[in-house]
Parts: C-alpha cells; sequence; structure tokens
C-alpha cells in the first residue's frame, strides 16, 4: 500500500493553512509571465506577483489583489525536521539535540564547552542497522553531553544542550 504524501503546510502573513498534493495539481495556474499567476478556484478569479523569492522558492513575498503576503511553504521534509526540532535553525538558537529515532550512541564527536560550526558532526546514531550522522544546524558552544558512546536512545530524547 502506497503513502499519500503529507499535504504542504502554507503560512501566509497570519493565515495558516494546508494544500494536498492533489488540491495543487487540480488548481487552475496560468503563468503570464516570470513571478505573474493568474488562479481560477471555487469561480472565483485572482492574479498574484511574487515579487521576492528565497531558501529555493520556500519563502516568498506574494502580492494579491494588491496586498503583500510573506509566504512560507513547508513540504513534508520540512514538517519532520519542524517535529523533530531541526526547524529554523539558522533563524533562531537551539537549545537541544534531540534523537530523531532510538538507537545507539557509537560515537560522540564533540566535548563539552566545544565551539561548533553549522554542518560539524555531533555524535554517530546507530538505528535499524544504519549509521546516522547527527549534525549541528547551526552555529554553537556545546554545553554538556548527555549520553555515552554505547548508550541506547529513545527518539526525541536530549543528546546535547546547547549555549
Amino acid at each position: 500500500m502506497a503513502t499519500q504524501p503529507k499535504p504542504f503546510a502554507i503560512k501566509a502573513g497570519a493565515f495558516q493553512f494546508t494544500i494536498s498534493p492533489e488540491e495543487l495539481a487540480a488548481a487552475d495556474f496560468i503563468n503570464n509571465g516570470p513571478g505573474v499567476y493568474h488562479l481560477v478556484k471555487q469561480n472565483r478569479s485572482v492574479h498574484c506577483t511574487i515579487s521576492h523569492e528565497e531558501n529555493n522558492a520556500k519563502k516568498m513575498t506574494v502580492e494579491v489583489e494588491g496586498q503583500s503576503f510573506e509566504v512560507e511553504i513547508r513540504d513534508e521534509l520540512d514538517q519532520m525536521l519542524d517535529q523533530l526540532g531541526f526547524s529554523s535553525a539558522s533563524t533562531k538558537h537551539i537549545k537541544e539535540i534531540k534523537a530523531p529515532m532510538p538507537g545507539l550512541v557509537l560515537e560522540i564527536a564533540v566535548t563539552e564547552g566545544q565551539e561548533v560550526l553549522e554542518g560539524d558532526r555531533i555524535l554517530i546514531l546507530e538505528a535499524m542497522k544504519m549509521e546516522n550522522s547527527i549534525l549541528i544546524h547551526a552555529n554553537a558552544r556545546i554545553k554538556e553531553v548527555k549520553v555515552k558512546a554505547g548508550q541506547a536512545v529513545e527518539k526525541g530524547q536530549v543528546l546535547v544542550t546547547l549555549d
């Protein structure tokens, strides 16, 4: 049995909603030029312009009928990272690194007080016979290592705290 793709989570200004891949495919979009679109939905015609785009089109400024909205689109991977506590690492200060799944800590690559840079390995976690490198998603300083090599951990367990 195939799993259904998760709907996209959309935040537009103060509005939050989801749209499924099926709804997106069924929408009547017409591209009228670079960043200019026409949409017809539920017998309503809307013109919109994308005036600014960043982060691989996941964040943008969209003008609809004279109003501008900051729009953020979160796909299935983004939503999973949110649930694991790895979302928006570059825009907020992370305080903890948690286990994304149950497993066995094979190796710890950091020490307390160490300065780490975005992309540095924190530890290696073995789960389902695979070695997974847990990386830091922003520059930080290691406050406390809460696990030891050889220790079994549960999903969501705090592995390392950061300053």
